[in-house]
């Protein structure tokens, strides 16, 4: 399926992951089909994926940013548009599970949601004018834990149930400039970071499968490139009437009955 986004002006927070992490897959996703991935993140691996991709011939720029920082994230989003003249899509994907819960200090739970949803706010903020001008489309990503909870990470939960409250806010705030705002929400997905979690533990593997055996479809984790297919889906004209939606990639983790 053509999805026509071609030369589209992405702007990735976040897409500067460890190679294989959510972002930077979708990141890959954007270029294998023609788009522009501008990627925002304070890791300066964005400049290796960057150079990766231009010798590929990919047309894609890297802006290394503390996203918790108004001042960077707007000189970042002032760069993408001195560079390329408009932005047509912005995707948030920062998300951070930090574990700030009742007994972290309250600085601790205020960094959470700075970088989990504060973020978010300041680059659809600064981008907005351009969004106007291209009638384009923001897509946050969201976490299963802004539906379910989990325990001991206040600041994370708080973040995504304010990321999905913003979501609808900004589908709302925006329909008289045509311009779309939606929420992928992912559960268990197979990440670095993950795997990294999951080797901290010294039963890593049986608690592994105690998380699989609950995803419904399939009894498997969610891939990134899943994630990504359908984050592409929904910022492109296939998904033009859809806005202020909920879409969850998680096999059915959430919604399903646990007796499957």
């Amino acid at each position: 399926m053509e999805l026509n986004l071609r030369d589209k002006i992405v702007i990735i927070t976040g897409g500067a992951g460890i190679e294989g992490s959510i972002g930077e897959t979708i990141v890959r996703a954007l270029a294998a089909e023609g788009a522009v991935p501008a990627i925002i993140d304070r890791n300066k691996r964005g400049f290796d994926y960057v150079k990766r991709l231009q010798d590929q011939g990919v047309n894609a720029s890297f802006y290394q940013t503390d996203v918790t920082d108004p001042d960077q994230v707007k000189n970042a989003v002032d760069g993408v548009i001195s560079k390329y003249g408009r932005i047509d899509v912005v995707i948030n994907n920062v998300g951070v599970n930090d574990n700030a819960g009742l007994e972290s200090s309250i600085e601790e739970f205020m960094n959470s949601l700075k970088l989990n949803m504060v973020s978010y706010f300041l680059t659809v903020k600064y981008a907005l004018p351009e969004l106007k001008k291209s009638k384009g489309n923001i897509l946050n990503i969201g976490s299963k834990v802004s539906i379910t909870g989990q325990g001991n990470t206040s600041g994370y939960a708080a973040s995504k149930g304010g990321v999905l409250a913003l979501t609808r806010e900004w589908a709302v705030d925006l329909l008289p400039f045509g311009i779309r705002s939606n929420c992928l929400i992912i559960a268990e997905s197979w990440t670095p970071a993950y795997s990294n979690w999951l080797d901290t533990l010294p039963d890593g593997q049986a608690k592994l499968q105690k998380i699989v055996e609950k995803i419904p479809l399939g009894q498997r984790m969610t891939k990134p490139e899943e994630i990504a297919d359908t984050a592409l889906f929904l910022i492109s004209e296939k998904s033009s009437h859809t806005t202020g939606q909920y879409v969850f990639v998680d096999g059915g983790y959430v919604h399903l009955d646990r007796s499957l």
